[in-house]
């Protein structure tokens, strides 16, 4: 399953159609989706349709490879539905950030239940799927190898699974927006796109302060007065290790999402970010 999705979200959309498939179909279909057997693969308007490479099997007359149409449908959710999960999710500060941010949260799904709804499929009556082979069983094998390539394409476009329930990523976005907390967090994104202002340098320009006849050297490289009290703990180097954390929004790292289209590994683009930042806040306190 890894090898078709690194995601949360991928995961679950496959485990729960392993929960009502049959387990020895899955195994072919997965064989299919990592074989090369699936020809050409699409979605449009929430729906998926895909060309896939059949087998030979002179036992039933099939003499030449066929290639049969294969169409996934999801039952979309209506818009009075939707506008009342918008209207959940804005009240929301942890839920609407993250997906103005491009991110899913994890516990999207617990809005939806609030609701009666579900965005992942729970059961076969989540979608209609077709396919032009001669197999009586829904699904066949070649439906079950482009769920895997769908759960493939979750890990790149997470906001898929709002395209295929009837809500654009735009759409949703739009709507969120319109929110208080929606319209407070987009004036704060947009802030972060402003065009970078040429200035004429870039350093502290230079100043000369006058000498106080009165002032000796040891004032003049010690101090006259004691630090704070407050500031407490000393390193070895002389330097108080008790600071106040600084917090880092990262917000352009945050819009790229857990896997963005540069990131190749299999861990979280956003969870290796933040290991990276706080090494080098630790770093800097040495």
């Amino acid at each position: 399953m890894s090898q078709f999705s690194r995601s949360w979200w991928g995961q679950k959309f496959i485990a729960a159609l392993e929960q009502f498939t049959d387990s020895g179909r899955l195994s072919r279909g997965r064989s299919y989706a990592s074989g090369g057997k699936v020809k050409s693969f699409e979605i449009k308007d929430g729906i998926v349709t895909a060309r896939v490479r059949g087998s030979v099997n002179p036992y039933f007359g099939v003499y030449k490879e066929p290639l049969y149409t294969t169409t996934i449908e999801f039952q979309p959710i209506s818009a009075a539905k939707w506008a009342a999960v918008i209207a959940l999710i804005a009240s929301k500060a942890s839920l609407i950030s993250r997906l103005l941010l491009n991110e899913i949260p994890d516990n999207i799904e617990d809005s939806f239940a609030q609701l009666g709804l579900n965005l992942l499929p729970h059961s076969r009556k989540d979608f209609q799927s077709d396919c032009s082979c001669p197999d009586y069983s829904n699904p066949c094998k070649h439906i079950a190898g482009v769920h895997y390539l769908v759960a493939a394409e979750l890990d790149r476009d997470p906001f898929l699974l709002f395209e295929l329930r009837g809500l654009s990523r735009e759409n949703l976005h739009q709507e969120l927006a319109k929110s208080p907390l929606g319209q407070a967090l987009s004036a704060e994104l947009q802030l972060q796109k402003r065009p970078p202002v040429a200035v004429t340098s870039y350093y502290t320009h230079l100043t000369t302060e006058p000498l106080s006849e009165n002032q000796s050297l040891r004032d003049f490289w010690h101090g006259a007065k004691r630090l704070p009290q407050t500031i407490q703990g000393s390193s070895s180097y002389g330097v108080a290790n008790s600071r106040p954390e600084a917090l880092v929004p990262g917000i352009p790292v945050k819009k790229q999402g857990d896997f963005p289209a540069f990131w190749t590994r299999d861990n979280s683009f956003i969870e290796a970010m933040e290991a990276l930042y706080e090494q080098v806040r630790n770093k800097g306190q040495l």
